[in-house]
């Protein structure tokens, strides 16, 4: 923690003569930046993966066909296949499982009020009005929703939402050029109804996420989300 917290408060230093008192947090989305630049390579082979996978589908719908009264050896079927295929039914989750660390180091480093037994300085820290410790609920404890903090949390919730949008419509239209296969007869997978129904709508989770973490940390979730959107949009053409 006191290595991070060191590594912030340099880049923060870097960053003053720009970012002035929001150093730190422009110190913040470079750092997000850079987490992403570093996993890059794993959203890549994400997308290959998930191209991969689509195009095995036909095959799939044809084991489920063949196995349909026999669960087990049709999941044995499906493994072989991927294995024979040499793509991974998990690699799409790499990418924001290696991200995990970087999003709980931020979370913790903003709400401990020290750091090597001594005063966490991070925390004095702003992004305009908004320090970058508080949550959501401060914010609207101290000004209310057009406050100074208010206005903060009020624009990062836009920028949330529109690319939210962005990922809805995106999440549509691969679904409508790959839509789930049946599972033979015409007799759709089970579950995977509720699933696609869902799945448009994940991407606005992230609001929830923006409002109960520190500020520090949702701006990782936020730069991060945005990121994803744009990276997303490029590798899936």
């Amino acid at each position: 923690m006191s290595v991070f917290a060191s590594l912030v408060e340099r880049l923060a230093d870097l960053l003053q003569p720009l970012f002035g008192t929001s150093a730190a947090a422009a110190a913040i989305v470079l750092f997000t930046a850079l987490v992403r630049l570093l996993v890059h390579p794993l959203s890549r082979a994400a997308a290959r993966g998930q191209k991969a996978r689509a195009e095995l589908q036909p095959r799939i719908a044809e084991l489920r066909r063949e196995h349909a009264k026999n669960p087990e050896r049709l999941q044995r079927a499906v493994l072989e296949l991927h294995a024979e295929e040499k793509v991974s039914p998990l690699s799409g989750c790499l990418p924001s499982l290696c991200q995990l660390p970087a999003f709980f180091l931020l979370y913790h480093l903003f709400s401990s009020s020290t750091i090597g037994g001594e005063a966490n300085e991070l925390l004095s820290h702003r992004l305009l009005a908004a320090p970058l410790g508080g949550r959501w609920s401060d914010a609207l404890g101290d000004g209310g929703l057009l406050g100074g903090a208010g206005v903060v949390y009020v624009a990062l919730f836009a920028v949330v939402a529109g690319v939210a949008a962005f990922s809805y419509r995106l999440t549509e239209r691969s679904m409508a050029e790959r839509p789930v296969l049946p599972a033979g007869d015409g007799e759709a997978v089970p579950g995977m109804g509720a699933i696609t129904k869902v799945m448009p709508f994940m991407s606005f989770f992230t609001l929830v996420t923006v409002a109960v973490v520190p500020l520090a940390a949702a701006l990782y979730v936020v730069t991060s989300t945005t990121w994803s959107a744009v990276e997303r949009a490029v590798l899936h053409r």
